[in-house]
């Protein structure tokens, strides 16, 4: 399984000033827009590590997952949250050739922690032999700051702070961090299961 980002958040929908005020630093000094830039540096590892923790984009943008196979016959996880829309799902033969999965083959069930691709039949399309399945998506809370959920946001400035200040200690994931994470945290309800 391969998850590749199709596009980025441009450094105009991270909050900055936000930022810059929950540090309480001052502005109109010359070097501002030096400073502005390594504020977007641990604003973007603070997001990320936010990510990879919750398994949720914050700020919406498009992605691409690759599998070898489906998960299920019936049912595939995507491995991001939330998903607002599915693009594509191409079945790629192993020389290269593409063809398209009908799109009334399947749908999308949207949730905030799990988001799927149901079969509307029996089965999923049939991925070539050793070919693979490509699926391109759009995840993400919303495209501007003010969509991310307010412990969300709370969450990065705070662990951003802790990367601007040199103080992120043994723990990867401050405590207070933590417990801002703990109900986007992803919950396995199932001994392996995809019902």
């Amino acid at each position: 399984m391969d998850l590749i980002e199709t596009s980025s958040v441009a450094d105009g929908a991270l909050p900055v000033a936000a930022f810059r005020a929950h540090l309480r630093l001052g502005t109109g000094f010359a070097d501002e827009a030096t400073g502005d830039a390594l504020l977007i540096q641990y604003l973007r590892a603070a997001i990320a590590a936010i990510e990879a923790r919750t398994g949720k984009a914050l700020l919406t943008r498009g992605f691409r997952l690759i599998l070898p196979r489906w998960r299920w016959p019936d049912v595939q996880a995507l491995p991001v949250a939330p998903v607002s829309a599915v693009a594509s799902v191409t079945l790629v033969e192993a020389g290269g050739g593409t063809e398209s999965a009908d799109p009334g083959s399947w749908r999308l069930v949207a949730d905030t922690h799990r988001p799927t691709i149901l079969a509307t039949g029996a089965v999923l399309s049939g991925v070539p032999a050793n070919g693979r399945v490509e699926i391109d998506f759009t995840a993400g809370f919303g495209a501007d700051w003010d969509a991310v959920p307010d412990d969300l946001r709370q969450a990065v400035l705070l662990l951003a702070a802790q990367f601007y200040e040199g103080r992120t200690g043994a723990e990867p994931i401050p405590g207070p961090v933590a417990a801002l994470l703990a109900r986007w945290m992803p919950v396995r309800v199932t001994a392996g299961g995809h019902r």
